[in-house]
């Protein structure tokens, strides 16, 4: 429980009460879906750990299929969104233009159209707590440990009910975090910037001088001059701003604070209240 509001934690209680399998991780506040997902890859037994979402838009017979495929002697089996029922044209053209953006900037191989609903095997679970950022992106971690991994399609159907609590601004932060976590690639685009900015620069200024030369004052004035410094300042205060998310990213872990607190664990042996 991540922190919910209704009645989730007193209906997953009584389902612990009549069926022990049943267990409960309660945080202390809202941590996060991706440290959700950490702590319960932390309190996971099982000799295979499958994630899924509770809303059921990823069906659960697909689980059936997963297992099949560890049986094989795959040790990871993520899901692949053949379909996605219900969303929007803005919601599935930003999907798609993420997954293809992180294919293309990183060197990690995340499968395309593939969320966190997946089956790990024991062995993946424990190489995935050893893994300890605080700005978590869980299916590319998942991708970056290795291991034998395959895909299998499914349908996934419209929400059946209530509203998505992952609004553009946590879809947003979720895409910042992937790329910072697995890319130094818009570090390297100042880079990029700057010897083509000074490229430029040199053209105007040879430019310039040949029409200053030849008696043409087209390219001097206030406005250019403003033009050129406003874009300027512009491209300066972007590269600043992502330098400043790769060094927030230093601070949070430089404070070495644990992933999570729990407040109460039922179903579980003796653990530690946070990760």
């Amino acid at each position: 429980n991540d922190g919910s509001r209704d009645r989730s934690v007193q209906m997953l209680l009584d389902l612990h009460r009549a069926d022990p399998r049943v267990k409960l991780v309660d945080f202390s506040r809202n941590f996060g879906h991706q440290i959700a997902i950490t702590a319960g890859l932390d309190y996971a037994e099982g000799d295979a750990v499958v994630i899924i979402d509770a809303d059921l838009q990823d069906p659960p017979e697909v689980i059936a299929e997963m297992l099949a495929r560890w049986r094989e002697g795959y040790e990871v089996v993520y899901a692949v969104r053949a379909d996605r029922q219900g969303e929007s044209f803005f919601k599935l053209w930003t999907a798609n233009a993420f997954y293809r953006l992180l294919r293309s900037i990183t060197d990690v191989n995340i499968p395309l159209d593939a969320g966190d609903f997946r089956l790990m095997d024991r062995q993946v679970v424990l190489t995935m707590r050893t893994l300890r950022e605080n700005h978590r992106f869980m299916r590319g971690l998942s991708s970056w440990v290795g291991y034998k991994q395959i895909g299998v399609e499914y349908q996934r159907a419209e929400r059946f009910a209530g509203e998505t609590k992952y609004p553009l601004r946590k879809m947003v932060r979720l895409t910042i975090d992937a790329i910072t976590s697995f890319s130094y690639v818009p570090l390297r685009m100042a880079t990029w910037f700057g010897f083509s900015l000074a490229m430029i620069s040199l053209v105007g200024v040879l430019i310039t001088v040949g029409l200053r030369l030849s008696g043409n004052n087209a390219f001097y004035g206030q406005a250019t001059t403003l033009v050129a410094v406003l874009f300027l300042g512009g491209i300066q205060l972007i590269f600043l701003g992502i330098l400043g998310e790769y060094l927030g990213r230093i601070y949070d872990e430089v404070k070495q604070r644990p992933l999570y607190v729990v407040a109460r664990a039922h179903g579980f042996e003796e653990k530690e209240g946070h990760g």
